[in-house]
């Protein structure tokens, strides 16, 4: 039965893309693209398969590092090459929210990119990894008035600087989960600026302590602690190697053992894009961007579908009642309504 209702689909969402690709829905304002491809049936109670994927802005170099401002009632998010944060919200739409993003210090020796992934700590300051400054900087409240006067909270471990930070997650006692692949350096890990031999997995602690959680990630990237902050995912963005790793911590959140959460490297060589940055919504289920757009999990690992955006998806995030998924997909941003 479930063959006969995924042909049955397949079929209906050809023809409904083959009407509203390039050209705004008779319902909708937004134009829209793609597809919800279904795995399982447990995909339904995430989201409506007809769902719309909406472009809501585009001409971007490559956006990345959604993060919804429940306090704004926007969404604001990277433009890594340009060195900019954007904003988008329903009535303004696409607005530059602050530039230079993360390429302030001026080394000619390194990258000259902005910042990527984004959260906000504890009180309320937006915290950003930069790949040209190479730290993790903090941008102090109000966030109705940005700007480019950073404090840089993480800049080296063990007298190494950082080759790129690029997305992190900020658990509840406001300790900083974060991952430094090297793709802010010219030549990436034959760059001759690059002062750390591996690729890390780090955990900044309030009190400025940086501790190495992983070294043997080829190319960690996006990461996400789950709601108890018993697991960690950290995705990997390595096209011989794409996978998401999953790791248990302790009552102390120290990394207990690890494994591979699911792999999608055998997708590489058909989809557009790599397992990069992702979320986790409040039923547990993984949103993750990978190899087609943004690939949905359960919380032990099963794929149930994936949100087919035809563009290289960097990164995701979720509003605060979950109503909608936001993706940055290179030079998109879209949305997709969800049933969470």
């Amino acid at each position: 039965m479930k063959n006969v209702l995924t042909l049955i689909f397949a079929f209906s969402t050809l023809a409904f893309f083959v009407n509203c690709k390039s050209k705004p829905s008779t319902n909708n304002s937004t134009p829209s693209v793609g597809r919800i491809d279904l795995l399982d049936d447990a995909l339904f109670s995430i989201i409506d398969t007809n769902a719309r994927i909406e472009i809501l802005a585009d001409s971007f170099l490559w956006s990345e590092g959604p993060l919804w401002l429940e306090s704004e009632n926007k969404l604001i998010f990277t433009d890594v090459p340009a060195n900019a944060i954007y904003s988008w919200d329903e009535k303004a739409g696409k607005q530059l929210y602050l530039k230079p993003s993360g390429y302030t210090i001026q080394d000619t020796t390194g990258g000259a990119e902005g910042a990527n992934g984004l959260m906000l700590d504890l009180e309320g300051n937006l915290i950003l990894c930069q790949h040209g400054n190479r730290a993790i900087a903090k941008m102090k409240a109000p966030l109705s008035a940005p700007k480019s006067d950073f404090d840089f909270i993480a800049t080296q471990y063990k007298g190494k600087r950082f080759s790129s930070p690029n997305d992190l997650y900020i658990a509840r006692d406001g300790d900083i989960f974060f991952t430094d692949p090297p793709y802010g350096l010219p030549g990436y890990d034959s760059s001759s600026v690059k002062e750390l031999k591996y690729n890390g997995v780090f955990r900044l602690r309030k009190d400025g302590t940086v501790t190495l959680l992983d070294s043997t990630m080829t190319k960690p990237n996006g990461v996400v602690l789950s709601a108890d902050e018993r697991s960690m995912i950290v995705a990997n963005s390595d096209p011989k190697a794409a996978y998401w790793k999953k790791y248990i911590l302790d009552d102390n959140k120290n990394v207990i053992s690890s494994s591979v959460f699911a792999d999608a490297t055998d997708l590489v060589s058909s989809l557009k894009g790599l397992p990069d940055g992702l979320k986790i919504g409040k039923k547990g289920h993984i949103f993750a961007s990978g190899p087609g757009g943004i690939l949905i999990f359960d919380p032990a690992g099963k794929k149930l579908g994936t949100i087919m955006t035809e563009n290289a998806t960097a990164n995701c995030a979720l509003d605060a009642k979950n109503e909608y998924l936001y993706m940055t997909a290179h030079s998109y941003l879209m949305r997709v309504k969800l049933k969470m």
